[in-house]
């Protein structure tokens, strides 16, 4: 896996306004494959562009550029039109950038890149090799298809974890497993091979997440250099290693695209940074416009009501989100304090495994009253203890939530929906997931309307306009 940036000579500013991942757009999960048609499609006049390349061979120029190892977060390697920087760079590059922060300690980690699969980065920008000793990515994913689950499912595996309890056996297999990048992981003994296999799903999920909380702190938290940390990388996606990380630093920032589906974006901010000495900041909303008319215009506080009654809503709002997270413009959106809606939801609209949790949009006024953490999460980013009763609908079995702080600067009409639902119930929150069946997240009015008919959605919102079901 590698990064490379591919533009004339005069590096102009990209201006921001559309970035979107082209799973939206082929309909397949995980899918890379027609990029030529998407850029075709959607930038028929573009003259340059940034690209995240999943392979030797995929790029058609030089190899020269692999020979490349930084030591420093602002190295890079050019030649002619060519801007090469390393993957796990990309991932930082896109963290710090984002961030906002002056200094900060950064934490790049997921299953493999081109010469690392973890780093650490000081506040100076010197780079630490943790391949060896943090293999955190290459384990859950091998955990995630070996258990059943497919290659990049380690989110399900994550929910799983609260299922389980900790094996102190599993626990030493894993300690002793050896993993390297491009190879199968292998477990140490036979013996250990044969604990894996009598193990239940649940008891190796949850010891797996012990286990990488452990390397987390036995590896990483010695390494911090200042009280504000970035962390990025398909592993970034671990919401209960980000919220262990505010119990020693001050500022935790994971951005809204984290994983691979967010490289391209870092691989241009370095490069902008490095050769125009500027900082550009994506938009968290950076897919496309749609216009939509419908028959009935929608309004907020019965659309609130309708959440209290117990309906589910799909609610498709303007730009779609970066990343893999539903933040307020592509979700369904259902009442937090029903303790039966998880299962409603992943039967008859998700239709997923039913041990998979539900996130609480929560306003940002609000969140320490329901949640034990110790600062805003915008990006659903964190997982920890939830300290109320009210919320069984986004309680998960564990006791915790992972959480999406809302404030009216970031999404306005999101944030006025939940404070009318807040207004009728008294609970400042929804539950908020993803909108989607089985299916990456909807991009445009014509695959809501089609998730809307082919699910129990009760209520359908795009932009100023609602449905119904009949009957």
């Amino acid at each position: 896996m590698f990064s490379v940036a591919i533009g004339p000579h005069d590096h102009n500013t990209y201006d921001g306004k559309y970035h979107n991942q082209i799973e939206r757009h082929s309909r397949i999960k995980h899918n890379f494959n027609g990029t030529k048609k998407y850029f075709d499609e959607y930038f028929p006049k573009a003259t340059s562009f940034t690209v995240t390349v999943g392979g030797v061979g995929e790029a058609g120029f030089s190899h020269e550029c692999l020979d490349f190892k930084p030591t420093h977060l602002w190295d890079y390697w050019m030649k002619d039109d060519l801007y090469y920087i390393d993957h796990h760079q990309s991932h930082a590059a896109y963290a710090f950038l984002s961030s906002g922060f002056t200094q900060s300690d950064i934490l790049a980690i997921d299953g493999r890149g081109w010469n690392y699969n973890c780093l650490f980065i000081d506040k100076n920008g010197k780079i630490t090799d943790l391949s060896d000793k943090v293999q955190i990515g290459l384990m859950w994913n091998w955990f995630s298809r070996e258990l059943g689950f497919g290659d990049l499912a380690a989110g399900k595996l994550m929910g799983l974890s609260a299922y389980g309890n900790y094996d102190p056996i599993i626990h030493l297999a894993l300690d002793n497993m050896v993993c390297k990048a491009y190879t199968k992981p292998s477990l140490p003994t036979k013996a250990a091979e044969d604990v894996i296999k009598s193990a239940s799903k649940e008891d190796i999920a949850h010891t797996l997440q012990v286990h990488t909380l452990e390397l987390i702190e036995r590896h990483v938290h010695p390494l911090k250099s200042c009280d504000n940390i970035c962390v990025a990388g398909g592993v970034a996606y671990n919401g209960y290693m980000n919220e262990q990380f505010t119990k020693i630093y001050d500022k935790v920032y994971v951005p809204p695209a984290p994983g691979d589906e967010g490289q391209s974006l870092g691989v241009y901010m370095h490069a902008d940074y490095v050769l125009n000495n500027n900082i550009h900041i994506p938009e968290t909303y950076g897919g496309k416009e749609y216009n939509f008319i419908g028959d009935e215009k929608v309004n907020l506080t019965e659309v609130a009501q309708a959440i209290a009654d117990g309906k589910i809503i799909g609610w498709f709002q303007g730009r779609s989100e970066s990343g893999n997270r539903a933040l307020g413009n592509r979700s369904i959106l259902a009442d937090p304090r029903n303790p039966d809606i998880k299962d409603i939801i992943n039967k008859t609209i998700k239709k997923r495994e039913d041990f998979r949790p539900f996130a609480p949009s929560v306003l940002e006024d609000y969140y320490e009253e329901y949640f034990d953490t110790n600062q805003p999460s915008p990006y659903m980013s964190r997982i920890m203890p939830v300290k109320s009763d009210k919320i069984p609908g986004v309680t998960h079995i564990d006791g915790t939530a992972r959480i999406q702080t809302v404030n009216r600067k970031q999404n306005e009409k999101y944030y006025d929906l939940i404070n009318e639902f807040y207004k009728i119930t008294g609970i400042p929150m929804v539950l908020n997931t993803s909108f989607n069946c089985q299916e990456p997240i909807v991009e445009t009015p014509e695959q809501a309307i089609n998730t809307f008919n082919k699910t129990a959605l009760d209520m359908l919102v795009i932009n100023e306009y609602c449905m119904r079901k009949v009957g």
